[in-house]
């Protein structure tokens, strides 16, 4: 199996988080969202995970880095490659063009997922999709009696189905996905003036294609500030009794943390109170505060401070009072 994780946009309704790092890096629960991808679906698949293959942007040696060691901590090969120009998800997903054979998953790396991974490889095709109060701003699928797709529209503003495409698919012949992507951009068809991976997917179903649609569980969106303390909160939930999320070389004085936490290696935190549903990064000091629902990141000192419901960047200095607030990496606030 085979992970192809398109992630080449900048992420601008989450600035400033976004300046420095690319939106799929921002930490949730102490992990950025695209290793909790790869790793729950590595956790979740019958099969073995061979390669991780990342569809990035201009985002600089450190991230290409830090999405290696992702990939090499599954025990799977990466592969990344480069989407020069924002032509579309479809175009994303060809970037990979030499990783498109075989058994594939195709993640975009937007959101997060709770769902049921198990699942017959031999079917043509899954599309992971969850019922929406509002589905005009969504790619949506329309099922027959047999539960096979047999309509995938691209936001529709007229009502066509509330059953939304959520960003994961399984495609049991990724050669067959990217001739018909290749063929996207050799006969220049696209929608909205880009290449839709739903125009491939509708291509492929008039050629015989058989996609089944799975619901998921939950569907956990990683789009702006609030939503990422959200998934933040969820995540924290979800993973307390897996993973040990406190630090053991984590330093306290005088100091009470409420789980579920996120503390990361080398954090100091005096005379304050910590949680619940907060991340604080690795290095990060925290003194005479009180903070809940929020996330910090690594190597930023917070002091004096009231903070809920908040983003905190790297490298950042906070002193300050009561406050819902949003500081990106390398700022400083008194």
């Amino acid at each position: 199996m085979k992970i192809i994780i398109p992630m080449a946009g900048r992420g601008s309704r989450l600035r400033p988080h976004t300046l420095t790092i690319p939106k799929p890096l921002v930490p949730v629960a102490g992990k950025p969202i695209v290793q909790r991808i790869v790793e729950d679906l590595s956790d979740a698949l019958d099969e073995t995970v061979e390669e991780v293959a990342f569809i990035i942007g201009d985002f600089g040696e450190e991230a290409e880095k830090t999405l290696k060691g992702i990939a090499e901590g599954i025990g799977a090969r990466c592969s990344i490659y480069h989407q020069e120009e924002p032509l579309g998800p479809g175009h994303a997903v060809l970037c990979a063009k030499p990783s498109l054979n075989g058994n594939c998953i195709v993640a975009f790396a937007d959101t997060l997922f709770k769902a049921n991974f198990t699942f017959d490889p031999k079917v043509d095709g899954i599309i992971w999709v969850q019922k929406v109060d509002d589905p005009s701003s969504f790619g949506v699928v329309k099922t027959d009696e047999n539960n096979v797709i047999t309509e995938f529209v691209e936001k529709s503003p007229t009502f066509v189905s509330d059953m939304a495409i959520v960003g994961l698919y399984y495609f049991n012949d990724g050669d067959r996905l990217r001739d018909t992507l290749q063929r996207l951009v050799d006969e220049d068809i696209r929608d909205k003036g880009e290449y839709q991976l739903t125009t491939a997917l509708e291509l492929l179903k008039d050629g015989g294609v058989k996609f089944q649609p799975s619901l998921i569980e939950e569907w956990l969106d990683c789009g702006n500030k609030d939503n990422v303390i959200a998934t933040n909160q969820r995540m924290l939930q979800l993973k307390q009794e897996k993973e040990q999320l406190v630090a053991e070389d984590v330093q306290t004085e005088n100091a009470v943390i409420i789980p579920p936490c996120y503390i990361g290696k080398g954090a100091v935190i005096r005379n304050s109170v910590v949680g619940p549903h907060v991340s604080l990064g690795h290095n990060s000091t925290v003194e005479s505060s009180v903070i809940s629902n929020t996330v910090i990141q690594n190597n930023t000192t917070v002091r004096h401070a009231n903070l809920q419901s908040s983003m905190i960047g790297n490298e950042a200095s906070y002193t300050g009072k009561p406050a819902d607030v949003s500081i990106g990496d390398y700022s400083e606030h008194q």
